[in-house]
């Protein structure tokens, strides 16, 4: 099972990794806690983008070769998640109960019977607080499960990824270098580096069902740019997907998501 907060963070994150385990048999279940309904897009927010995106998930999720896909039924908290909670819808995800969140996630674990679970770092990533409150939501889940699944961190290679925006950052002094710093997760804390190469092109294909996430606010979004990667490099960089496993000892090296 992978726990995302919003479409499209499952092709970004773990795709590769879905596609792979559906390819070698296992049962691959997708739950995102809100419908992306706040998310920068042409479409207006609210009811006609989350159901524009939750189709998007829908087409992504079939190309990976998911079996099931749930939403969870909170709301967005929006980019702007940081501000007040007079500016949140009520339901918000970042305002949501962890126990009452958590139950609804245990048993969907316990429904599948699920064997791995998969979230995101303590940081969620970069900061936002719907992928903080999946940290959170999905730790407490997976100690409520009837079967504990294994519990993996879905995050980023943080070393390579500074020295990436340090080089860039001669050229556009306007990146904020100091917010990568503490984003993702250390080479040193990283268990298991998942070699996804064969199957990038089906992690394209899920970035490009989320046609919503290519534009919207000032012009191109990340999605986009990143679906203009030239094939070859694109398996290059997104030929690797990490995971964080805290049950391990320091410095174990893992490079599947079911070792052990």
């Amino acid at each position: 099972m992978f726990f995302h907060a919003h479409p499209d963070d499952e092709a970004l994150l773990t795709a590769g990794t879905m596609a792979m385990l559906a390819a070698e048999g296992h049962r691959v279940v997708l739950v995102v806690a809100t419908a992306g309904e706040h998310g920068l897009a042409e479409l207006p927010h609210g009811d006609e983008l989350g159901e524009a995106r939750m189709n998007e998930l829908y087409d992504s999720a079939a190309r990976l070769g998911c079996a099931r896909v749930v939403r969870l039924g909170y709301a967005d908290s929006g980019l702007e998640a940081g501000g007040g909670a007079e500016d949140r819808p009520a339901d918000a995800f970042m305002d949501a109960d962890i126990e009452e969140a958590a139950t609804r996630l245990a048993a969907i674990l316990d429904e599948e019977k699920a064997e791995l679970l998969t979230i995101y770092d303590p940081s969620g990533g970069y900061g936002h607080p719907d992928h903080v409150q999946v940290y959170r939501v999905g730790t407490r889940a997976a100690k409520l499960a009837a079967t504990p699944p294994i519990l993996l961190e879905a995050t980023v290679n943080r070393d390579p990824l500074l020295k990436g925006v340090r080089l860039a950052a001669k050229f556009y002094p306007q990146l904020d270098i100091r917010s990568f710093e503490t984003a993702y997760s250390a080479s040193a804390d990283i268990t298991h580096r998942v070699n996804v190469r064969k199957w990038t092109s089906v992690k394209r294909q899920s970035m490009a069902a989320h046609a919503t996430q290519a534009s919207g606010g000032d012009g191109d979004r990340t999605l986009a740019a990143l679906l203009k990667i030239p094939a070859p490099v694109y398996r290059y960089v997104f030929g690797t997907e990490w995971y964080v496993r805290r049950d391990l000892p320091p410095g174990t090296k893992m490079t599947h998501p079911f070792d052990d």
